[in-house]
């Protein structure tokens, strides 16, 4: 977790910077929709690593995925512990009962 958490940081405290001298505060000032679809882009890319890539591909693409991720939480105003907070939540819950819950 202390590696998420100052990838946390880190991306939070770009967010203002310079467009021009940091990549996270050029996405952010792209906007929100741009940030989606990248995150969807690194998504699709982590897929296809895991189906046809080798194991270091698959390894590059989930830290591209996380990365994006973060950037996107951190846009949204969402702090990743909210995000462990759900994961915790549903620890020890069966995934087809936790996602049968969320269809009532």
């Amino acid at each position: 977790m202390d590696t998420l958490t100052r990838l946390e940081q880190t991306v939070t405290a770009r967010l203002a910077a310079d467009p021009d001298a940091s990549y996270v505060a050029k996405l952010h000032a792209r906007g929100l929709p741009v940030i989606a679809r990248k995150l969807g882009e690194e998504a699709v890319e982590t897929v296809i690593a895991a189906l046809s890539g080798s194991r270091e591909e698959l390894v590059g693409e989930a830290a591209d995925l996380l990365f994006h991720l973060t950037v996107l939480l951190a846009e949204k105003g969402v702090p990743l512990a909210e995000v462990m907070a759900e994961l915790d939540r549903r620890e020890g819950v069966s995934g087809l009962v936790e996602k049968a819950s969320r269809s009532e």
